[in-house]
């Protein structure tokens, strides 16, 4: 098992790493480093396919796990194109940001950042090989609970999407806060339901000969999501950009799990 899992690691970190390369190139030649989260998102899908089919695992696992990864990875990577690229030329504000405070050393430290997301993308997809490369007969019913948590999560995170699209689609709305939907009940509903599916995914795997490790993905997203590129960037750009309707926001709804608003 060691040696198929260092074999299948060591491919997809390859293919991680000349991917990353290759969108850093076509970023600095159109001068646009959000199509970064374009190849993050849409790159998992590729990596569990050749998990699914590379591995002898139980079939119906790989399958599963595999179709899962797919189409979450596919999902989120049209949905980043089309906000990403719809507003080309300009350029996402964290990476607008990033580009300001790095100034002439840009592009050799962009360079350096896409790699870091070649080798996280790899070290979050564990949990796909693992679940691939367990051999047993029968899906368990931690696995069928993953899936659940995954069918929920995958659902959640389409609706926050589609109506943070339609509200910022609509032109009376510029400038505004958008507190429609699940995002009257949390700032993030995108982020919390992105969360939930890297917990569906451990749950998935933790059913297979050392699944329980990947314990480290949901919480490795979580610290990412609520101390470094994900709610403290956004939330400080978007009280720059909307001012006090926004700190009212804040003061009002949950951060991340969704919730009850609190009354003035």
């Amino acid at each position: 098992m060691l040696n198929q899992v260092l074999q299948s690691v060591g491919a997809a970190l390859l293919f991680a790493v000349v991917l990353m390369a290759v969108i850093w190139w076509i970023s600095v030649r159109i001068n646009n480093a959000g199509i970064v989260d374009i190849a993050w998102a849409s790159g998992f899908a590729p990596m569990a396919i050749f998990y699914g089919v590379s591995t002898h695992g139980d079939p119906l696992r790989r399958g599963l796990v595999s179709g899962m990864a797919a189409l979450w990875s596919l999902r989120l990577g049209g949905y980043l194109y089309f906000r990403v690229m719809g507003h080309h030329p300009r350029e996402d504000r964290r990476y607008a940001k990033l580009r300001e405070e790095w100034g002439a050393k840009v592009n050799n430290k962009m360079f350096w950042f896409f790699q870091m997301q070649a080798a996280l993308m790899v070290v979050l997809s564990i949990p796909f090989l693992l679940a691939c490369l367990n051999p047993a007969p029968s899906i368990s019913w931690v696995e069928w609970a993953g899936v659940a948590v995954w069918v929920v999560a995958l659902a959640g995170e389409g609706v926050a999407d589609y109506q943070l699209k339609m509200f910022k689609g609509n032109p009376a709305n510029a400038g505004r806060v958008c507190q429609a939907g699940l995002w009257a009940c949390s700032r993030h509903p995108n982020y919390f339901f992105e969360w939930l599916i890297w917990v569906a995914f451990f749950l998935f795997a933790v059913a297979s000969p050392w699944g329980w490790v990947t314990i480290y993905c949901p919480a490795l997203m979580l610290f990412f999501l609520l101390r470094v590129t994900g709610i403290p960037m956004t939330e400080e750009l978007a009280v720059k950009s909307k001012g006090q309707e926004y700190i009212a926001y804040q003061k009002s709804t949950s951060a991340f799990v969704p919730w009850f608003r609190k009354t003035p």
